[in-house]
């Protein structure tokens, strides 16, 4: 009954909780939101400025005063602060923006959904539940990322026949096999998109001498990055500070360049999908190879992966439609299907 009332007066959302960026769904109307996951605040006072695309904006432009800092890394809260400022910050803009599309006025007190990492700790589950409860939430479920993007892909979760995914996000890579509703092998690592990110900087400053942000490195990661030779190989300049001299340089990179400085994470990464792979029983693992592995997240989209993947493992690999926003609408699934979320949801560290 009290339930009833406050679906009346407030929102349910699903949230992908992303270490680059942050997507809010509210039931029955869709994705509403999509920003960097970026919180400016004053240094002294720790007072919030600016969040999401704004506070991106100021990320290696900020003042002595000033910083702008990404509050989750590797898929968990660094800065819990920071983390409730900005879910607050988001669920008080989706029910500020109904005010103007809903006979009832909308009070942000939602029942939500996140996804997060399947290899957190219980105290970082935790982190995550009581920041969206600090942040206005009546009551926060988590659900493990891929099981999300499983649901969000429009996989057969609930069948006794066996499915793979692979979430290659900006924290961390989620691969899992399920079957039944369940997982019945997970692995997940914190190598994805930042790694390959840092790894393009750390190839310019060993080879070229030269220094670069991370907006500059993600720009080229998707410019010129691959997994695979292209049939059209790119160039790009570059422009960034000569370590010797101190001063602006620019040079040309090549697509075959940016490979190479990537190849290092690719490999970690299809490594432990095959390690994911010979672990699964045969009977899933015919399923697999009949159905072929899915792949999502932003990483996903990085050009020639899902060949590469499909060489190392002699299995068929597709690219989920949308993939950057499988989580969130999987999220946004099972808020509407309670009984799935009881089944799927993360029992420790719930209210």
């Amino acid at each position: 009954m009290f339930d009833r009332f406050w679906k009346l007066l407030s929102y349910d959302i699903g949230i992908d909780l992303g270490t680059v960026n942050t997507l809010v769904l509210v039931a029955g109307r869709g994705i509403v939101i999509r920003e960097p996951s970026v919180v400016a605040l004053h240094k002294k006072s720790r007072r919030v400025l600016a969040i999401g695309t704004e506070a991106k904006r100021m990320l290696g432009r900020t003042p002595m005063a000033i910083e702008a800092i990404r509050p989750l890394r590797d898929g968990v809260i660094s800065d819990f602060d920071s983390t409730e400022a900005m879910l607050r910050h988001f669920i008080q803009k989706v029910h500020q923006t109904a005010h103007t599309n809903s006979l009832w006025p909308k009070v942000p007190r939602p029942r939500v959904v996140i996804g997060i990492p399947s290899g957190v700790t219980e105290v970082e589950r935790r982190a995550v539940q009581d920041a969206a409860l600090s942040a206005g939430a009546r009551v926060a479920y988590l659900i493990e990322e891929p099981m999300a993007a499983a649901i969000g892909a429009g996989l057969p979760i609930e069948e006794p026949e066996g499915t793979m995914i692979v979430d290659i996000g900006g924290g961390t890579t989620e691969i899992a096999v399920i079957s039944l509703g369940g997982m019945v092998i997970n692995r997940s690592i914190r190598v994805a998109g930042d790694e390959l990110d840092e790894d393009i900087i750390n190839y310019l400053r060993t080879r070229y001498g030269m220094a670069i942000g991370e907006k500059t490195a993600e720009d080229l990661k998707i410019e010129l990055g691959s997994a695979a030779v292209l049939k059209e190989e790119k160039e790009a300049v570059v422009r960034g500070r000569d370590l010797a001299s101190g001063l602006p340089k620019s040079l040309k990179v090549s697509s075959g360049e940016i490979r190479e400085a990537l190849s290092g994470t690719i490999n970690k990464i299809i490594s432990v999908i095959v390690e994911t792979l010979e672990e699964t029983p045969p009977e899933l693992l015919s399923d697999i190879l009949e159905r072929g592995i899915m792949i999502t997240g932003g990483g996903s989209l990085l050009k020639g992966l899902d060949q590469r993947i499909a060489e190392e493992t002699k299995m068929p690999v597709m690219v989920a439609e949308d993939p950057l926003t499988t989580v969130v609408r999987g999220c946004g699934r099972v808020l509407q299907n309670l009984d799935l979320l009881a089944k799927v949801r993360v029992t420790g560290g719930l209210r």
